[in-house]
């Protein structure tokens, strides 16, 4: 089979062909080296490849094999981890001058669980500094560009994961989502991307080293989750990083109830669906209302589902956000880092470490986040899926935070972002479909929510709209 061709395959397919022995791990991990390797120059996806690692690994998957012994669901499939993911005896830089050397001494928890179900690592894939944007871009290596249009940013802070599922240099990819990171770069790299349940899949150890003041993960808010070119690909990898408990994360949930695989069955006739365009008060980009509101009529057309406008009616939880954010970051060690790495971090980052946040303010967040929650579970009481935009916007130009006006309102650089992060503060499940593409070929994201612990609704729902209106087949053009 031709480099194209093993580049192509989804992770179900390739892992199977793998432990039928009709495909080496070898073979398939070499083509997508090859593949990284053509348009790294390009896309900067990755920022530590590491093809010898991956050569390794495969050489003794291969030998496995050969011996007879059985071996793991992601057998030989090529899969890339965000850099803000710990990986033993590899580089995690997190963008950031400050963790520039930084080795792990330990896997984080859906590494390990990767690794014993026979996945190849590939390397870590890029991000902005600590992960605090929704872009790809940071102060230590080349931009992560989009492979829609290399001009635009890929989004982030999952950005180079996004970039490289969606030019074929892995199946799927890790990302990390504590206010929209897998979604946000699967909606503009026109993948698919999931944020399970809080507490499904494992959280631990997040950045952190003895040698500096630390970073930490955004315990209540941070999920961990796949980004594949198929919905049923990140249920395969759901299955492995989302099987049960770890002692580590005292989040995680017991073992899930139900086949991670099996959630993809089904139909969707008569489930009752919410669509909420803007919130009530967002601004959104024409485009994407037109996009998203086509892709919602076929829950109604195709698959059966009641449609209603309507909205949960918060109002904009956005700066209480950030407050849960300044709770749950280390503003001690990362003030203590700004003193020595002030001149080489980014802009709008430093700001954030040296505001002087107030008790009223970090209190007047969990309390919002409450009525937030709140207005949630009474509001999907009524439904059984909410449907989104996953961003006001399409993507935009690299090299800044987002656009200042959006549908002709001046907006705050971060407010393309509102229908992310408000899952992360109730911690819904979440996904991004690809609802279809700009007249200039940029690809636009529908959100679908699924009720408290529903991650199968939102599974079904997602699979059910990749058949009625499939994307995979659409090929960005820097693939050629």
């Amino acid at each position: 089979m031709a480099d194209m061709e093993l580049c192509e395959l989804d992770a179900i397919t390739t892992a199977r062909l793998v432990r039928e022995r009709q495909v080496s791990p070898v073979a398939v991990t070499e083509a997508h080296i090859a593949r990284m390797e053509a348009l790294e120059p390009k896309l900067h996806a990755f920022c530590t490849p590491t093809p010898d690692l991956a050569r390794e690994a495969a050489r003794r998957l291969e030998q496995r094999i050969a011996a007879g012994e059985a071996v793991g669901p992601l057998a030989g499939v090529p899969v890339g981890i965000k850099d803000l993911v710990c990986t033993k005896g590899i580089r995690t830089v997190s963008g950031s001058f400050a963790y520039e050397n930084f080795i792990p001494d330990e896997d984080d928890v859906v590494v390990e669980r990767l690794k014993a179900a026979d996945a190849i690592i590939l390397g870590k894939t890029n991000v902005p500094e600590f992960g605090y944007s929704g872009v790809g871009h940071n102060p230590v290596f080349e931009t992560t560009r989009n492979p829609w249009n290399l001009d635009m940013t890929p989004g982030g802070s999952s950005a180079g994961s996004g970039a490289a599922v969606a030019a074929g240099m892995c199946p799927f990819a890790i990302g990390s989502d504590g206010g929209g990171s897998v979604r946000i770069p699967s909606a503009h790299c026109g993948i698919f991307g999931m944020k399970a349940s809080m507490g499904r899949v494992p959280l631990y150890p997040g950045t952190k080293d003895e040698r500096y003041p630390g970073v930490s993960s955004w315990e209540s808010l941070e999920h961990i989750g796949p980004m594949s070119r198929t919905v049923a690909d990140s249920a395969l990898m759901l299955s492995v990083i989302g099987s049960g408990p770890d002692p580590r994360d005292r989040h995680t949930l017991p073992g899930p109830e139900f086949d991670w695989m099996e959630c993809l069955k089904g139909d969707l006739k008569g489930k009752r669906v919410a669509l909420s365009l803007d919130w009530g008060y967002a601004a959104v980009d024409p485009r994407v209302r037109t996009i998203v509101a086509d892709a919602a009529r076929v829950f109604e057309r195709d698959l059966g589902c009641i449609v209603e406008e309507a909205h949960p009616g918060w109002t904009d939880p956005y700066p209480a956000f950030w407050g849960l954010v300044a709770l749950e970051s280390d503003l001690a060690g990362m003030r203590a880092l700004a003193d020595r790495f002030a001149d080489r971090m980014t802009p709008h980052l430093l700001d954030f470490i040296r505001r002087p946040w107030t008790a009223e303010e970090l209190t007047g967040a969990v309390m919002t986040r409450k009525a937030v929650n709140n207005r949630m579970w009474r509001f999907m009481e009524r439904y059984d899926l909410l449907l989104t935009p996953t961003l006001a916007v399409p993507p935009f130009p690299v090299h800044v935070q987002g656009p200042e006006k959006i549908d002709g309102r001046i907006v705050a650089p971060f407010q393309w972002l509102a229908f992310t992060f408000p899952m992360n503060m109730t911690g819904q499940p979440a996904a991004t479909v690809p609802a279809g593409w700009t007249a200039d070929g940029l690809p636009v994201g529908m959100q679908i929510v699924g009720r408290h612990l529903d991650d199968p609704m939102v599974l079904r729902a997602s699979a059910a709209f990749e058949a009625a209106r499939p994307w995979r087949q659409r090929r960005p053009p820097v693939l050629g």
